[in-house]
């Protein structure tokens, strides 16, 4: 008797803690009952996230991304494993939500990146095939750590359907990544008008690796440097979180606009749109954001081996557009994007007024065109090319090696296949930089450097 109300007992526990959308098969009650139950039970809680409370809902969403990269810099070549970089690598979300009434709800998100070698700094001599997280390197003021674990959002959120939403916490600020976003190729991880891959291998001129008075080598990097804030990631200059609060309007006809502010001090705004006419999708994105902060990030002086010259007082402005055009019956697609930069920081006055006036304020363009067709059951196929020139983003270090201009180019072309049914894409990238600078010292020292050939065969699988 006492067997029975046990196995009663149990069944009701199991049908009181099915997650939706799971049917709990009837037990067999032949034989021992409650051993089937723990076996259901257990079974359930496998698949099962616990929350602390039954009125926020959670969803655990995310993707794992890796390649295989091969480089040639013209003075040695090397094949590594990486993830896809910092802020785009492997990770985890936990999305929490709640409803206040029919307008208002709030919820939060945590967002947990997964490092194995990032090719933001993989390929330079001082680090080779374990490049250490970027990400840690801006947030751990220049830890090197290689297979890191790095928070990269974490942040509650108040929304209202008729009035916006407003976060607070680690968050993706309104310009983050705002022009790269809006390609919907399905190419987007794989070739974007940030050079993820290759960012720190060496320079070469004539077949010799250029390298730094400290060990380090010369890094391409040093060729597609934001002054904003102190990152070579030419032209996605806001690509970092920061701890702000954010406002987004609802969408009105397309339209929506955001903004937000960061402590000591940063804001931004942005203005984006999204619509459909006659078989032609149409997304927009420009974004303007300001530093003023008494300082920048500095891990990356350590990735480039260049002089740490940072100023004590930060004035810099970005402006960045980019938009998307999709033809849906015919595939194909163009993807584009505009970056510019002021910069018109405060140096120390033991560096001289020179270095201040000779701080260059660069300029950066990417175009990106292909096709995309659904040729198998297996899932759309991606066919691109892609080109891009970044003009005067130096590393303003580069001042005392005379350097007074440079020019970074790069085009590639690649091929992604994605597989419908297991959420995945696979992919094969071929990217070539063509790096030149100029100015007094450039003879005899930068001249004549060697294209940095690189290509990347990879997968990425959500869940």
């Amino acid at each position: 008797m006492n067997k029975l109300l046990l196995c009663a007992t149990a069944l009701g526990g199991i049908l009181s803690t099915a997650i939706a959308g799971h049917a709990v098969k009837a037990a067999d009650l032949g034989g021992d009952c409650c051993a089937d139950l723990e076996e259901r039970v257990a079974e359930l809680e496998a698949t099962t996230a616990r929350k602390g409370n039954r009125k926020v809902s959670l969803a655990i969403t995310g993707w794992v991304a890796e390649q295989v990269m091969w480089y040639d810099n013209g003075a040695a070549s090397n094949v590594y494993v990486t993830g896809v970089g910092s802020t785009l690598n492997s990770h985890f979300k936990l999305t929490g939500a709640a409803t206040i009434s029919p307008e208002w709800s709030a919820g939060y998100v945590i967002q947990v990146e997964v490092n194995s070698s990032d090719p933001l700094t993989a390929g330079n001599s001082r680090f080779g095939d374990d490049g250490p997280s970027a990400l840690r390197i801006v947030n751990g003021n220049g830890a090197l750590a290689s297979s890191a674990v790095d928070l990269l959002y974490s942040f509650w959120f108040l929304k209202s359907t008729r009035l916006g939403q407003v976060s607070v916490g680690l968050i993706p600020q309104a310009s983050q990544h705002a022009a790269a976003l809006v390609d919907g190729s399905g190419s987007l991880v794989m070739a974007n008008w940030v050079p993820l891959d290759g960012m720190a291998i060496n320079l070469s001129r004539n077949g010799t690796q250029l390298v730094l008075p400290n060990g380090t080598g010369f890094p391409t990097g040093a060729l597609m440097w934001c002054g904003s804030t102190a990152l070579p990631v030419a032209g996605d200059c806001d690509g970092i979180p920061t701890n702000a609060v954010r406002y987004d309007s609802p969408t009105f006809g397309g339209f929506s606009v955001s903004a937000s502010w960061g402590e000591d001090d940063f804001w931004d705004v942005a203005l984006r749109y999204a619509g459909e006419f006659n078989g032609i999708k149409l997304a927009v994105a420009a974004a303007y954001s300001h530093h003023g902060d008494e300082s920048q990030f500095t891990g990356f002086d350590i990735v480039t081996g260049l002089t740490a010259f940072h100023p004590v007082h930060l004035d810099s402005d970005y402006f960045q557009i980019g938009a998307f055009v999709h033809h849906t019956a015919s595939g194909l697609f163009l993807y584009g994007a505009y970056g510019i930069e002021d910069n018109n920081n405060v140096f120390d006055p033991a560096l001289g007024a020179a270095f201040t006036a000779n701080q260059p304020s660069g300029h950066n363009w990417y175009i990106k065109a292909g096709l995309r067709r659904k040729w198998s059951s297996l899932g759309h196929t991606v066919l691109y090319g892609e080109y891009g020139v970044r003009d005067d983003m130096y590393h303003p270090a580069l001042t005392a090696f005379g350097v007074s201009g440079s020019k970074l180019t790069q085009w590639g072309l690649g091929v992604v296949q994605e597989i419908d049914a297991a959420a995945m894409s696979l992919w094969l990238n071929y990217k070539s930089y063509d790096p030149n600078m100029s100015g007094p010292g450039v003879v005899g020292a930068f001249d004549n450097l060697d294209d940095l050939h690189i290509v990347t065969v990879g997968g990425l699988i959500a869940f």
